[in-house]
């Protein structure tokens, strides 16, 4: 039977976890990205949608059946039990996807997941990485990324762990406060993976 090493993939919002994982991608490691698996599973698993609906209002449902993920996510984020609820219904239908990509894989693999430690994913993991950065840098990259206003950037940042929860629960951290640099430690960091 064949073992793969999984490695958690984890971190602040906007810290740069989307950079590093396409840094262990292109150096060899199959990355399972915890986003695209929550995409699929509200487009293919109507049991999902309809207890997400059921919880945050039939309203986030498009006419066309649809999600509507700004809406969701204004009312998911809106509060720390709000975002608890949304992972207790999501987290286990993500699970289930997870462990079947996982059946393609040989070596690595890194579960690139924001919410690794709310879905309980972790206690799976053999190495946890966690990408962080001061908050003003976080702050204007979901910004700028997600165009947002800072009122809902400082919304998903306070529905997060804070620096000192991924800090006291990861194996590796990476720090990216500057830009540049990250790509680096990143590579430096797999070196010491693979070593081990």
């Amino acid at each position: 039977m064949k073992r793969v090493k999984i490695i958690g993939l984890t971190g602040q919002s906007g810290a740069g976890k989307s950079t590093a994982a396409q840094v262990f991608e292109q150096n060899g490691f199959a990355v399972i990205n915890a986003d695209s698996l929550v995409k699929r599973v509200y487009e293919q698993n109507e049991y999902c949608l309809d207890a997400v609906a059921a919880r945050f209002g039939s309203d986030i449902i498009n006419p066309d059946g649809t999600l509507n993920r700004k809406l969701l996510a204004k009312r998911a984020f809106s509060s720390e039990e709000n975002t608890r609820a949304l992972g207790g219904i999501v987290h286990p239908f993500v699970l289930s996807e997870f462990l079947n990509e996982l059946k393609a894989v040989n070596g690595y693999a890194v579960f690139d997941a924001p919410q690794l430690f709310e879905s309980g994913i972790d206690v799976i993991c053999d190495t946890i990485v966690s990408v962080v950065a001061e908050e003003s840098t976080r702050l204007a990259r979901i910004m700028n990324r997600d165009s947002i206003t800072e009122c809902e950037a400082r919304q998903r940042i306070n529905a997060q762990f804070s620096e000192e929860f991924f800090r006291a629960n990861s194996d590796y951290i990476i720090e990216n406060n500057t830009d540049g640099g990250l790509e680096q430690k990143t590579l430096e960091l797999i070196a010491v993976i693979k070593s081990r």
